[in-house]
C-alpha cells in the first residue's frame, strides 16, 4: 500500500487519535455524577424492593401491576366470596380476565 493511502486510512479511522481526543473515555461508576431519584416504587434505586429493575424488563411494570391485580382478585374470591361478574365490574376488566386471573392463581399455589 502506498504511504499516501495509509495516511488517508489512518486519518479516517474511527479509532484514530484525532477522533478519540474529543471524547471522554468510559468512566467507572464511582467517577460519574449519578443522581439516584428512584421511581414510583422506591425513593431510590438502592432501596428498591425488586431484585432487578422492572423498567429493564420488557413490559415489566405492566406485568407487575397485573400480578398485583390478579392477587387481589384471588384474595377477594377467597376471603370475601365475591363473584366473577362483581370482580369484573370492580376492576374494570372482562369476566374472562377474572377467570384467567383465578386460574393462574390456582396454578401458582
Amino acid at each position: 500500500m502506498e504511504p499516501a493511502l495509509r495516511e488517508i486510512d489512518r486519518d479516517t479511522s474511527p479509532l484514530s487519535e484525532e477522533n478519540l481526543s474529543g471524547h471522554e473515555s468510559d468512566l467507572l461508576p464511582e467517577y460519574c455524577q449519578y443522581k439516584d431519584e428512584g421511581c414510583e416504587f422506591a425513593e431510590s434505586c438502592l432501596k428498591c424492593p425488586f431484585s432487578q429493575c422492572i423498567y429493564e424488563q420488557p413490559g415489566g411494570k405492566q406485568r407487575w401491576l397485573k400480578k398485583l391485580r390478579d392477587r387481589e382478585i384471588a384474595r377477594l374470591v377467597i376471603e370475601e366470596g365475591k363473584g366473577v361478574k362483581e370482580l369484573a365490574l370492580i376492576f374494570g376488566v372482562s369476566q374472562r380476565t377474572v377467570q384467567r386471573a383465578l386460574r393462574d392463581s390456582i396454578k401458582q399455589g
